[in-house]
């Protein structure tokens, strides 16, 4: 009898290679209708959408980090300054040219706040960065339950935040710019509906 004992050494791989290919296919980004019906559905109300702030290089902040001094922090680059002029433009263009928009108080998300053009943003503290103090992850995920459960979402609500935070909050681990919309369940509980990115 023949033996084949490279191929079948091989075979586990490619196969698992074909399943992560099918697995990446599946979870491809929505294409332009899908997008236009998710905010459809979003400027209806009773969602939520978390947006990740634009690019800015690096990883948390320097250790000589001070919330009112933006020269202490990790800033936006240009290239995130378009970036979240493209995602304020798109909103736009799908009618939603007019939202309520908080933030966290960080300026790289303050920044990407203001440049999607779509309403004064306001600060909210549960949505500032908890990357260097992770035992705030609780504490600050149910304030920001809690927040929202006073909130009537009669009109777009737009929360620019970090990606902790929106992990947190979706389990959804987001690109830069990338914006995840959930909608508020019956027992006040969120879930995702879908997600669009901006590049």
């Amino acid at each position: 009898m023949i033996r084949f004992p490279l191929c079948r050494r091989l075979l586990p791989v490619v196969f698992l290679s074909l399943f992560f290919t099918l697995i990446s296919l599946s979870g491809a980004a929505a294409d332009k209708g899908d997008e236009l019906k998710l905010l459809a559905d979003f400027k209806k109300g009773n969602q939520i959408a978390l947006m990740r702030h634009a690019l800015a290089p690096g990883t948390g902040d320097p250790e000589n980090f001070t919330m009112d001094d933006c020269t202490t922090q990790r800033n936006l680059s240009q290239a995130g300054r378009d970036q979240a002029i493209r995602i304020g433009n798109r909103l736009k263009q799908a009618g939603i040219t007019d939202a309520d928009v908080y933030t966290s108080q960080w300026c790289r998300c303050r920044e990407t706040a203001e440049l999607l053009g779509l309403g004064t943003p306001v600060p909210l503290p549960p949505l500032n960065s908890f990357f260097r103090n992770y035992e705030r992850k609780g504490p600050q995920t149910e304030a920001l339950q809690s927040w929202l459960a006073g909130q009537q979402l009669v009109r777009p609500l737009i929360l620019v935040t970090h990606q902790v935070n929106i992990t947190a909050f979706s389990t959804v681990y987001p690109a830069s710019g990338e914006v995840v919309l959930m909608r508020r369940n019956a027992d006040g509980r969120f879930e995702v509906t879908g997600s669009i990115r901006t590049d």
